[in-house]
């Protein structure tokens, strides 16, 4: 996979050192992208250490050698990143879910017990985004989908959304679907009521640059590599990667 223009060093590779991290301050978020195909044999090798059991559990029920791969890579890069951010081993850190603010389950967005970062995670075939705020926040990736997933999820978005996407010409359907579910799903993540909750209620827009979702929430497309698009939602006044 070709490294997404725009990112540089904030390419994490698991072959190497995190190296010393610091927490970005309120309106900033910390954004890593790492390559699942490159870096899935360093994620192997490290996850009997770096994960809890539940995690290696999980890893284990992917039938398909890319799926095992890419979770493996999205959690073993989290932990060692959180554990760079707040000097703690990895595998020490323990994760829950917070209530789903829509329905009150327990299936809220994830967060560490103690509460001393927010973090979110993605990955999409190869294409793994790893953030992390002093804030709640959300990330996504997503691969372009086939024509036949962009009919079928009309539903999921906002009508003006839906218009929209009606209006472009069939070839340029795929990428304007693709940024737009990322902002959906980044958004809602960092809210913590997930897709099942009031995708069709906020429009976010199809086009270039997201639509402002302030006063709570920021939100912004990332590069992402070719294929592929991402997004990152921050509650703050204003989002900032680095």
């Amino acid at each position: 996979m070709t490294t997404p223009t725009g990112l540089g060093s904030t390419v994490l590779r698991l072959d190497r050192p995190v190296g010393a991290q610091r927490l970005p301050a309120r309106g900033a978020a910390l954004v890593r992208f790492v390559d699942a195909a490159a870096q899935a044999p360093f994620a192997e090798a490290l996850a009997p250490d770096v994960l809890d059991a539940a995690e290696r559990r999980r890893a284990d029920r992917f039938v398909r050698p890319q799926d095992r791969g890419s979770y493996l890579v999205a959690h073993v890069a989290l932990r060692l990143l959180l554990g760079a951010l707040l000097d703690a081993a990895p595998r020490d850190l323990v994760m829950t879910r917070d209530a789903c603010p829509e329905c009150g389950g327990p299936d809220g967005r994830p967060v560490l017990v103690g509460g001393r970062a927010h973090f979110s995670l993605s990955h999409s075939r190869d294409a793994v985004f790893v953030a992390c705020a002093s804030t709640p926040v959300g990330v996504d990736v997503e691969a372009l989908p086939a024509p036949r997933v962009v009919a079928q999820s009309e539903d999921f978005f906002h009508p003006d959304e839906s218009a929209e996407l009606a209006a472009l010409p069939e070839a340029g359907r795929p990428a304007a679907f693709a940024r737009l579910w990322t902002r959906k799903e980044a958004h809602l993540k960092g809210t913590g009521a997930g897709l099942g909750h009031g995708g069709h209620r906020t429009y976010l827009g199809t086009g270039p640059s997201a639509a402002s979702v302030r006063p709570h929430w920021s939100l912004a497309d990332l590069p992402a590599p070719e294929g592929y698009a991402a997004a990152l939602a921050l509650r703050a006044p204003s989002a900032h990667w680095h």
